[in-house]
């Protein structure tokens, strides 16, 4: 697709962290081109440049510096799909009111996240819940409509669990190592996090436990009728830069092999490699088989950052399963889950 055809896509809380994630990886998309940044009234009217403080690795890029940035109020010259990356303290409203205007929110918030009518997306494992957006727009009278990413540490969890959910998925065990990238900017003070763990990171078990369960229900008309399974995460901050690990141990409906377990994370692949998006890695899920495997530093990134890492399983003396799963969280976790949404969005003619 030419620069000429690319669709015009806008970024609600373009200045902040996540807002920068959504600018660095939507440079050189395929499909989307970034024209529209929205940010608080003390931004608004300045350059992206003026009014950003970039904190990622490289330069921030010169064509959106030049853009002049929004209020977060729709109007005629924000794109029909906008991403947002608003703080949680703000976002209800003003998503609500870019979808009742006609546009397409693809939100990283959690504030619509469980409502019944608002797909809670990981392509891979439930593409078929963006039949949600259709409901949304005939009960509350909207023309365009939202969908959500998860919360990064349960992209990694759903998707470590996505392949074995054939088997039956029972009871599910999660504790997380999440980096301090998660908390953002300024984020944990270095007195706190340096050589320490923090084993509590706020709200963050409680959206992992119900999230995974409407991630891998079943829809079920106008609404997602959740896992039937027992979920439990403990979430722990610790001295890593970028990765969420976590350690899970899960009971099975079916009594299998850890041969048949391997197979079926080997052979897993999904819509969104079937239909070839861009930002889909070619394997969602990929199980490593070095004793010592997932690990941040050498794991995280690969396929862009997009491809959830899983190894060390084995039988649990408690449950059936244990292993250990690793997600990009500032990619595959934030950015570049929603990047992904809207490519399936795209997919599915919701951008015609």
């Amino acid at each position: 697709m030419s620069s000429n055809s690319k669709i015009p896509v806008g970024v609600l809380g373009a200045t902040g962290m996540v807002g920068q994630s959504f600018v660095k990886f939507l440079e050189n998309h395929p499909w989307f081109e970034l024209t529209w940044a929205g940010a608080s009234d003390r931004s608004a009217g300045k350059l992206y440049s003026e009014a950003t403080q970039w904190r990622l690795d490289g330069a921030m890029p010169a064509r959106v510096g030049a853009l002049t940035v929004q209020g977060c109020e729709p109007s005629a010259a924000a794109p029909k799909l906008v991403f947002s990356a608003m703080d949680a303290s703000v976002a209800t409203e003003i998503e609500r009111a870019f979808a009742d205007a006609g546009h397409l929110v693809v939100s990283n918030s959690k504030n619509h996240r469980m409502e019944s009518d608002v797909p809670l997306l990981v392509p891979e494992i439930n593409s078929d819940h963006l039949a949600l957006i259709r409901i949304q727009r005939e009960r509350r009278g909207w023309k365009g409509g939202i969908a959500t990413n998860p919360n990064c540490s349960t992209v990694a969890l759903t998707m470590g669990l996505a392949p074995l959910a054939q088997f039956g998925i029972k009871t599910v065990l999660a504790a997380t190592m999440q980096a301090i990238s998660g908390a953002g900017y300024p984020g944990v003070p270095s007195m706190d996090i340096m050589a320490n763990v923090i084993p509590f990171i706020g709200g963050e078990e409680g959206k992992m436990e119900i999230e995974t369960q409407k991630i891998l229900g079943r829809l079920a008309g106008d609404h997602v009728d959740p896992l039937q399974a027992k979920v439990s995460a403990h979430c722990n901050r610790v001295p890593v830069v970028d990765g969420h690990t976590v350690a899970v141990s899960v009971s099975l409906e079916q009594k299998v092999t850890r041969e048949q377990l391997l197979a079926a994370y080997d052979s897993f692949t999904a819509e969104p490699q079937r239909l070839g998006l861009p930002s889909a890695p070619p394997r969602p899920v990929l199980y490593l088989h070095e004793e010592n495997r997932p690990q941040p530093r050498r794991d995280a990134l690969r396929d862009n950052g997009m491809t959830v890492t899983v190894g060390r399983l084995r039988e649990c003396p408690v449950l059936d399963w244990k292993f250990v799963c690793l997600g990009h969280n500032t990619i595959r976790g934030a950015a570049g889950a929603a990047v992904l949404n809207a490519e399936l969005l795209k997919a599915q003619g919701f951008l015609d």
